[in-house]
């Protein structure tokens, strides 16, 4: 016991624990300043605020300072130049490090597509007014056609019919065709009317008196 207590208290010992100690601390210390390099750690990039920016504007900004720039998601904003960058993630002024990708969201390059509700042959012009005029779309006058008064018999777009489902560009015109109101058997006694009227009527502006003229009226199917 005395002589373990003895080798315990010889300074060699104490040597050997205060160089092995010592070392210790250097590779910790060499560990921290080797990760600290690794990682860059105190450096950083600031982020750009790439807003406004073209796409390809963007990529060449980011590239100088040694970022990535790289597009997650599309919107559309008719107020901002198509393919302008929207927003990015990190925000502007965000410190990262070198080859840190930053991921935007750009202006759409075309005007999204919205399809046709259903409609044609399902609601009135107003209804359908409204429905479509919520949907961003441009209307011009109605087109009238033979039918029920104000029914939406159809959707035109740039002169070609549409139907229910079809993708349309946001904020096309078009045309709502609907009834004028007249049967096709109201029409035919007009028009009969007419014929019989202009009858009457010679190249001088006389009446031929001495004809007895009758009237017939076409049968009407109930």
């Amino acid at each position: 016991m005395k002589k373990f207590i003895k080798k315990l208290t010889s300074p060699i010992v104490w040597g050997n624990l205060l160089a092995m100690a010592v070392v210790i601390a250097l590779l910790i210390v060499g560990l921290i300043w080797w990760l600290g390099k690794y990682t860059h750690h105190g450096e950083g990039i600031e982020v750009p605020d790439f807003s406004n920016m073209t796409y390809v504007k963007a990529i060449a900004k980011g590239d100088d300072l040694g970022l990535i720039v790289m597009v997650n998601d599309s919107t559309y904003n008719k107020s901002l130049p198509a393919g302008s960058v929207v927003s990015q993630k990190p925000v502007a002024g965000a410190k990262v490090k070198e080859g840190r990708i930053v991921y935007v969201t750009i202006n759409s390059l075309t005007m999204p597509r919205v399809a046709i509700p259903d409609l044609i042959d399902n609601c009135s012009y107003r209804e359908a007014q409204a429905k479509l005029q919520a949907l961003e779309f441009k209307l011009t006058d109605p087109k009238l056609i033979n039918g029920d008064k104000d029914w939406v018999y159809g959707i035109q777009c740039n002169g070609k019919n549409v139907i229910t489902g079809d993708l349309i560009a946001r904020e096309s015109t078009l045309t709502l065709v609907i009834g004028n109101g007249l049967t096709d058997d109201e029409l035919e006694i007009e028009e009969f009317m007419d014929n019989y009227h202009d009858s009457l009527y010679i190249n001088d502006g006389t009446t031929d008196d001495e004809t007895d003229t009758f009237l017939e009226v076409p049968d009407i199917e109930d």
